[in-house]
C-alpha cells in the first residue's frame, strides 16, 4: 500500500509538472491569442487589431506610423525616455512581471521605461479586456492593456510594448510572401485582416521565426488546421518565441538609433 501511495503521489506530480511545462511552453502570439479571440472593440469604442488598438477602419493597412513621426523622441543624452503608469489595481506580484518587462529594453537598448512625473504623452498600463496596445507613440494618454487574467507574462508584456515602440507583427512584413504562405482558407472568417501585409520598415533585418512579434503556426485557425507554413521549408519552427530575439533587439536599436 506505501508503494502504491508513493506510485499515485509521484504521478500527480508529474501532471502537475507537465501542466507547468505546457504553460510555459505557450508562445507570446498563443497567450495573446487566447485572451483575445472574442474582442473586437476597446472599451472606450477604439477598433482593435487582434492586438493593436486603431481610431478607424482605415488605420489597419497604413504603413508604420513610425515614418511619419510617432516614434518617441530621443534625448539629448541618447536615450528614449517612454513615461509610463501602472494602474493600481494589479497585485505586487502582477506588477513584478510588468515592470520586469519595462526593465528588460534597459540593458539591450536605449530605450528607458520611466514612471511618469507630469509629462503630457505616457503610456498607461491596465487591466482591459484583452491584450493590446497602440502601435507608435500616441499623443497624451494612451492605453496598453495587460489584462490580469492571461496577459501577465514576461514574452506578452514585451510583445505589447514593441508595438507601443512602434512595431507590427512579423507575419505581416512586407516581405512576408517569401518567407511565409498563408493558408487563407484554415482562417476564421473575418480574422483575416490579422494576416494583412504592411509596407513595414523593416531596418536592414532579414525576416525572423524567432521574433516575440511573431504569430503560431496555427494563429486564428478555424479548424485546427496550419494558418501559416514557412517557404520554402515548411518544416521549420517559428512562432515559439517566449522573449524578444536578437534580431528584435536590432531592429529595435537602429529604429531608435540607439549608440
Amino acid at each position: 500500500m506505501t508503494g502504491l501511495r508513493c506510485t499515485l503521489g509521484l504521478l500527480a506530480l508529474m501532471v502537475v509538472f507537465i501542466t507547468a511545462e505546457e504553460k510555459r511552453a505557450k508562445s507570446a502570439s498563443e497567450r495573446i491569442e487566447e485572451v483575445n479571440r472574442n474582442i473586437v472593440r476597446a472599451p472606450d469604442g477604439l477598433l482593435i487589431q487582434d492586438d493593436m488598438i486603431y481610431e478607424s477602419e482605415s488605420g489597419r493597412n497604413a504603413d508604420p506610423c513610425t515614418s511619419y513621426n510617432c516614434k518617441w523622441d530621443q534625448a539629448s543624452d541618447g536615450m528614449v525616455y517612454v513615461p509610463f503608469i501602472i494602474a493600481d489595481h494589479y497585485t505586487s506580484r502582477e506588477r513584478a512581471v510588468i515592470e520586469r518587462g519595462l526593465q528588460s529594453f534597459h540593458s539591450v537598448s536605449c530605450i528607458r521605461f520611466i514612471p511618469r512625473t507630469g509629462e503630457s504623452d505616457f503610456i498607461h498600463i491596465q487591466s482591459l479586456d484583452g491584450c493590446y496596445s497602440y502601435v507608435g507613440r500616441r499623443f497624451n494618454e494612451q492605453a496598453l492593456s495587460l489584462k490580469r487574467q492571461g496577459c501577465l507574462y514576461h514574452d506578452v508584456v514585451q510583445h505589447e510594448l514593441l508595438h507601443a515602440l512602434g512595431f507590427k507583427h512579423e507575419q505581416c512584413r512586407s516581405d512576408r510572401d517569401q518567407h511565409i504562405r498563408i493558408l487563407w482558407e484554415n482562417v476564421i472568417p473575418g480574422w483575416e485582416y490579422a494576416f494583412d501585409k504592411i509596407n513595414t520598415l523593416n531596418q536592414g533585418t532579414a525576416y525572423d521565426y524567432n521574433s516575440v512579434m511573431q504569430y503560431s503556426r496555427y494563429a486564428f485557425s478555424k479548424n485546427n488546421q496550419p494558418t501559416m507554413v514557412p517557404i520554402p521549408d515548411p518544416s521549420v519552427d517559428f512562432g515559439m518565441a517566449t522573449e524578444m530575439s536578437q534580431t528584435d533587439l536590432t531592429r529595435l536599436n537602429r529604429l531608435y538609433n540607439c549608440r
